[in-house]
């Protein structure tokens, strides 16, 4: 009985060089190119140092990033300003210095906190945080329209620090797009094209 013949065809194939692995790269590492004695290119990767990130970032990294949704980023606005309007009416006898330096962080914090798809409900919904909140404080009486006058009077009078957050918001707002620009751009341009051995 005769043997199969496919183990002689198989010693003639000859060997192909293998071809170069697939390392996955770190930031801090760079893919450098060489060649063998035969000409086979070879791949190596080599560390780069790292860059000294500074403590503030760092402090910043290990905050909460939570992602809101607009009406979520508005909700979070408006009630936060609300209670720290009541607490400042409470505390501070309604200063409105003391809410208009609160409300400034609140504002970082709304345009931080919206997700991407987001960003332009933030400058937006920060202004309407401002009047939610400075209702505990506006000292309006005489029912529901001296209390609507009060509200409008104190908007016009502390315009300045609605401004400065809206602004505050905007700017923050505006560097998440670009960078979110940016990083598309990066996943949108090919690769360098594999080199076979």
């Amino acid at each position: 009985m005769e043997q199969p013949r496919t183990s002689q065809s198989q010693r003639r194939q000859r060997p192909q060089p293998p071809l170069s692995p697939q390392v996955p790269l770190s930031p801090q590492s760079a893919l450098v190119e060489g060649t063998l004695a035969e000409g086979t290119p070879v791949y190596r990767v080599e560390a780069r140092p790292a860059r000294a990130v500074p403590p503030v970032v760092l402090a910043l990294r290990r905050l909460p990033n939570p992602r809101l949704t607009g009406l979520g980023g508005g909700l979070f606005g408006a009630a936060t300003m609300f209670a720290l309007g009541c607490l400042d009416w409470l505390l501070f006898d309604g200063s409105p210095v003391v809410y208009g330096l609160l409300f400034l962080p609140v504002s970082a914090l709304t345009a931080l906190w919206v997700r991407g798809a987001d960003l332009v409900t933030a400058p937006i919904s920060v202004p309407i945080a401002f009047a939610v909140g400075i209702v505990p404080i506006s000292g309006g009486t005489g029912g529901f329209g001296g209390q609507t006058m009060a509200v409008i009077t104190a908007l016009a009078v502390h315009a300045g620090w609605l401004y400065g957050g809206t602004l505050i918001a905007g700017l923050i707002t505006c560097v998440r797009k670009i960078r979110m620009m940016t990083r598309r751009q990066r996943r949108a341009r090919p690769g360098p094209p594999a080199r076979r051995g």
